[in-house]
């Protein structure tokens, strides 16, 4: 059996998936080991919504701007921070909740990233293909409605999840030195910013990028096109509206 290091180093994403459904007794099996991941207070401020039916995962799609791994995977799961259920507990224990606020958000938005990440990491063991979809926060409001998501509750990711069907090529990452800093912050300067990015900017795939987008450089692909300041604030407002609808804006 291959060691979990090597998995890491080999893992790929995965958006195509073959007809081959996961046994129910797997997906319990992998979200139970994902259950036991480390948790702010061991509170479990998290749920996962569990999609399996092709009627729900299409009306889930467009909130996920019509990627085709959506519909064409044979589990969607959505990771929620949930403050839902153990506010309720506290209240039923004569013990009065203050997690109206933030840093309550916070702390089951971290909880629930934990969890996922580990159930990816259990599923990529046993052979199965992951994609994570960003655009979860982008359209929670949407998410929230079609998934019947009570106050206290917020979707922070989803996560296709299948048999692969592809072995695509790993995507770049940056060389470890560019992350890692030993007992402070290093901050970085010129020389280090065109060092790291080097290998990543004279990639084919990046130089494409670059070109189909009619850019000088890669970086305004990122600014200009992928993830545009207009995108972020009008997104960003929607999410700060969705946590106070939610109840996590009492401060």
């Amino acid at each position: 059996m291959a060691k979990i290091s090597d998995l890491l180093l080999e893992r790929r994403t995965i958006r195509k998936y073959s007809g081959k459904p996961v046994d129910d007794v797997l997906l319990r099996d992998l979200l139970k080991g994902g259950c036991r991941t480390s948790t702010t207070g061991n509170m479990q401020v998290y749920s996962i919504i569990i999609t399996r039916d092709g009627a729900k995962k299409r009306e889930l799609a467009p909130f996920h701007f019509n990627q085709k791994m959506v519909t064409e995977a044979p589990v969607v799961l959505t990771f929620c921070a949930d403050f839902n259920r153990f506010n309720k507990w506290c209240k039923e224990r004569n013990a009065e909740p203050g997690y109206d606020n933030f840093l309550s958000f916070f702390t089951a938005a971290i909880d629930a990233l934990l969890v996922a990440q580990t159930v990816c990491i259990a599923a990529e063991a046993k052979g199965l293909g992951i994609c994570y979809l960003g655009t979860t926060t982008y359209m929670a409001h949407k998410i929230i409605e079609t998934l019947k998501l009570p106050k206290g509750v917020v979707p922070v990711t989803t996560v296709t999840l299948g048999w692969p069907d592809e072995k695509p090529e790993q995507v770049d990452r940056l060389p470890l030195e560019s992350i890692i800093h030993y007992e402070v912050y290093q901050d970085y300067n010129d020389m280090d910013i065109n060092m790291y990015y080097s290998e990543k900017e004279n990639r084919e795939d990046s130089r494409q990028f670059v070109k189909e987008n009619s850019k000088e450089t890669l970086a305004q692909v990122f600014t200009d096109v992928r993830y545009k300041k207009d995108d972020s604030v009008h997104f960003s407002k929607i999410l700060l509206q969705v946590l106070k609808d939610q109840g996590f804006m009492n401060q």
